[in-house]
């Protein structure tokens, strides 16, 4: 069995049943079960602020020995997809119905490759993804050998509530 983390972000229409609903087909893949899910934290849009707050949470996946990285990123990638995220080469960080990161897969490194990166390159610089992964996994520990708290204490954020800014 292998631990995976997965981020979920929406922006667009009703966010929280956008999250509900991806919850839900993420939890019918095959091999794949939805073990822990954070609170909903209402999130400040990053790099491009002219746009409505997101609704994020993170959540906690027991795969199967046979489920891959490969095959769960393109998974969510397809999820995203029917559920009607349009991604913008322009726009990159613009609004979205879903957005579904996975974060981590055991304690698998990957670089070099545009299309599956572990940990997920830019988790450590967000506190909208690192608030509710301490929220869940509170000991979790990077392969690095970093702590998730201790990524946190280096970024300039704070919570209000279950709103966070950074």
């Amino acid at each position: 069995m292998t631990q995976a983390f997965v981020c979920l972000g929406s922006n667009m229409g009703d966010a929280q049943a956008h999250l509900a609903e991806a919850r839900e087909k993420i939890s019918a893949m095959t091999g794949v079960s939805v073990s822990e899910v954070s609170s909903l934290y209402r999130t400040e849009p990053q790099g491009r602020k002219d746009q409505p707050w997101f609704l994020n949470q993170v959540i906690r996946l027991d795969c199967d020995d046979d489920v891959t990285a490969e095959a769960l990123l393109d998974f969510l990638l397809e999820r995203e997809r029917i559920m009607g995220r349009v991604r913008d080469a322009a726009d990159h960080f613009g609004p979205r119905v879903i957005d579904m990161d996975l974060l981590l897969f055991g304690n698998e490194q990957r670089s070099g490759d545009d299309h599956l990166i572990l940990p997920h390159p830019r988790m450590a610089q967000r506190a909208f993804v690192l608030v509710p992964l301490l929220e869940i996994a509170p000991e979790l520990v990077m392969p690095d050998g970093k702590s998730v708290k201790s990524l946190l204490e280096k970024l300039s954020w704070r919570l209000e509530g279950s709103a966070i800014f950074q």
